[in-house]
């Protein structure tokens, strides 16, 4: 029994052993290392029908990186969504058309490492699932599996975007749905246009998001809609709307992580930022004076101070460097080792 009892300490060990060299995250090095991720378990579809149903707005926040899904994670947020805005917002391009799917599959990896908690969707980039649904679903598979998401999002209610829902969800993924304003269909929208506003316009919204649930959405986004038609498309669903810029009726609501925070703060940005987005933050104030202090801190020889200067050899070290140097025949290098280890000890 003891032998036993010792074996099964040993293979615990070697198990944890294995797991701690397997780990990407570092241990002892001269970074501090990524802190401890949330131990909650992953929002699910299921947890996500709950709060339907009890009526709890559920809430979204898109994102693009593994710093800004950290964030999402520690807030609690519900869903993430890497969204094919990241073309605008960290690509600096006028429209989501360009970014590739390979671009998308980057930033859904980085957020996949970052937040644990919320239940991940990845955008469908425009140009990846237009063509059939054969293109449609393989390029849905990617997002899963290559990108680690948890579902996908496509645009638009066009016949055939309807078919590559269905497709995609038949194909075991799920999927959320987005109509109204609709960015990767600007060239017919004529620009980042505003929908439903007259009657025609309001129906095929709500013909549109009824048409999404039909092909088995579990979600769909209304964007850039006015309130009553989003109050009357969440009222006609028996799934989730989302809401951005449409309103306070949906079922939960959309951001993107850089326009809520007011993190960027310069002529193109202030170009994309659009009207219905409340920023809770200046947090693009806070970074351009931050950069401002760090450039006239370095530029007059105040940073790196002896506080941030951490890495120290005993004097017998520094000795023995600099006469080293000097047998090498670099005495000017001596020299400004040895002013350079005085200098740090006076400043101490």
């Amino acid at each position: 029994m003891a032998f036993l009892t010792k074996l099964s300490k040993a293979s615990s060990l070697a198990r944890a052993c294995l797991s701690r060299c397997m780990s990407h995250v570092p241990e002892n090095t001269v970074y501090g290392g990524p802190k401890p991720q949330t131990s909650d378990k992953r929002v699910t579809l299921n947890q996500l029908k709950q709060k339907y149903r009890k009526g709890e707005p559920i809430t979204v926040v898109t994102a693009y990186d593994y710093p800004s899904a950290v964030h999402l994670d520690n807030a609690g947020i519900d869903i993430c969504l890497v969204g094919d805005s990241a073309s605008m917002v960290v690509h600096g391009h006028d429209t989501t058309l360009p970014i590739s799917l390979e671009e998308m599959l980057v930033h859904c990896r980085a957020v996949a490492r970052g937040a644990r908690r919320p239940l991940l969707v990845g955008d469908l980039p425009f140009g990846s699932y237009e063509t059939n649904t054969s293109q449609a679903v393989d390029t849905a598979v990617r997002v899963l599996k290559e990108g680690g998401m948890d579902a996908i999002k496509l645009e638009g209610g066009s016949p055939a975007r309807i078919t590559a829902a269905k497709a995609i969800v038949e194909a075991g993924i799920a999927v959320i749905g987005h109509v109204g304003l609709t960015p990767q269909a600007i060239s017919v929208l004529g620009g980042f246009r505003p929908q439903g506003k007259n009657v025609s316009s309001a129906l095929k919204v709500v013909e549109t998001a009824m048409a999404l649930q039909e092909a088995g959405c579990f979600s769909v986004v209304l964007e850039c809609v006015p309130a009553p038609v989003a109050a009357a498309a969440t009222s006609a669903l028996q799934i989730p709307t989302i809401g951005i810029g449409a309103g306070p009726f949906c079922s939960g609501q959309v951001l993107v992580y850089h326009d809520l925070l007011g993190m960027l703060q310069h002529p193109h940005h202030a170009k994309v930022t659009p009207k219905f987005c409340k920023q809770y933050a200046h947090v693009g104030d806070v970074i351009n004076k931050a950069l401002l202090e760090y450039k006239e801190e370095v530029t007059n020889g105040l940073f790196p101070g002896p506080s941030h200067s951490p890495y120290k050899m005993n004097a017998d070290d520094a000795n023995g460097f600099s006469e080293e140097l000097e047998k090498l025949g670099l005495n000017k290098a001596a020299s400004a080792a040895t002013a350079a280890l005085e200098k740090m000890n006076t400043a101490q």
